[in-house]
């Protein structure tokens, strides 16, 4: 838990109680002081009872869409940051949702540590907060955002582009089983239209740069997809 984020008021909505409580749930652990809505209406009123820091806002509510909902914050003076959720394959959505003055968007299905993690980000930028800890760790795996390096065991480690994008992936979520598809759909986006087994072979090669310096971290599970972790002996 970070004492840092007490202070940080967030708005959790979206009308699926299980999204809503999973969200809210993880936040609250890292800290941060949790309101929840389950329609553009009660978020709405929510917002003007307790402004938000942020606001985690579902596309699709059941009165009216968190497009509307954003241009009516904005409209009563209320410029909290907005971290959209939205479908899969909703590439119009998140065009819309950045027009409309959305700060960044997680698609649907998600990592929990995603939204952590933008969470973070975003409150960062926005508060003019100093950036005194960009670094994803996992066992003596370091990944340096600031500087855009990799390290492990202390020894720098030169990847490529995507294979860092890929890396990135892992440790925001470490110990999560993550399908081809989600991998797919995170580190090359949704208008890719190669072979799912490009993941197969990006894998491999971090793998190969990885495992020089210390035991296998990315391990396939069969049928599957892939997860960070140690193994335990």
């Amino acid at each position: 838990m970070d004492s840092d984020n007490a202070a940080k008021r967030i708005l959790v909505v979206d009308d699926e109680p299980s999204i809503v409580d999973a969200v809210a749930t993880s936040l609250r652990y890292e800290g941060f002081d949790v309101d929840e809505a389950a329609s553009g209406r009660a978020a709405l009123d929510s917002a003007k009872e307790r402004s938000p820091d942020l606001i985690v806002l579902d596309i699709m509510l059941p009165d009216f869409d968190g497009l509307e909902v954003t241009r009516r914050l904005r409209a009563l003076g209320i410029e909290a940051p907005v971290l959209f959720l939205t479908a899969r394959d909703s590439l119009r959505d998140r065009i819309a949702g950045l027009s409309v003055g959305a700060d960044d968007y997680v698609t649907k299905p998600f990592a929990l540590a995603e939204i952590v993690a933008r969470t973070r980000a975003i409150l960062r930028r926005t508060s003019g907060a100093p950036e005194r800890d960009q670094s994803l760790c996992f066992a003596d795996l370091e990944m340096d955002e600031a500087v855009h390096e990799v390290r492990r065991a202390g020894v720098p480690i030169q990847l490529t582009v995507t294979e860092y994008n890929l890396l990135r992936f892992f440790l925001l979520n470490p110990r999560h089983v993550l399908s081809k598809m989600e991998i797919l759909d995170h580190v090359w986006h949704y208008d890719f239209q190669g072979n799912a087994n490009v993941v197969e072979t990006y894998v491999g090669y971090l793998r190969k740069k990885l495992d020089r310096y210390g035991p296998q971290l990315i391990h396939t599970i069969r049928q599957v997809g892939y997860i960070l972790r140690e193994d335990t002996v």
